[in-house]
């Protein structure tokens, strides 16, 4: 925690998508994905009004810029089995890491996403 607020330093993703066609696009697949998965958790949120998304672009929006993005290392679990997908799967476990982080360096459990929104 720095300010009273996450400051994720780094993230390691390990996945298992069967047989690896092309390591590199699988390593920037991961990173893209935790990338999107901690601009989720961390702060972007969509609001309804009047039954009409609120915001309309980045500046209503706010993504994660490159300089606040952690170190992302990424690996692959050799296999034999078909290639799966591999841009979905980090996004669903880093908000509950995130939480469990902050709880063990609060003990305040965070209850609501956008973490900071």
């Amino acid at each position: 925690m720095e300010n009273n607020q996450p400051r994720i330093h780094r993230v390691v993703g390990a996945l298992d998508c069967g047989q690896v066609v092309n390591p590199n696009i699988v390593e920037q697949q991961i990173q893209g994905g935790v990338i999107y998965a901690l601009c989720n958790a961390l702060r972007a949120k969509i609001t309804i009004e009047k039954g009409r998304v609120v915001q309309g672009n980045f500046d209503d929006y706010a993504p994660m810029r490159m300089n606040e993005v952690p170190a992302v290392e990424a690996y692959v679990v050799e296999s034999t089995e078909p290639p799966t997908g591999t841009g979905e799967p980090p996004i669903p476990p880093l908000a509950p890491a995130i939480c469990n982080a902050m709880y063990a360096a609060t003990k305040k459990r965070v209850r609501a996403l956008p973490i900071l929104g």
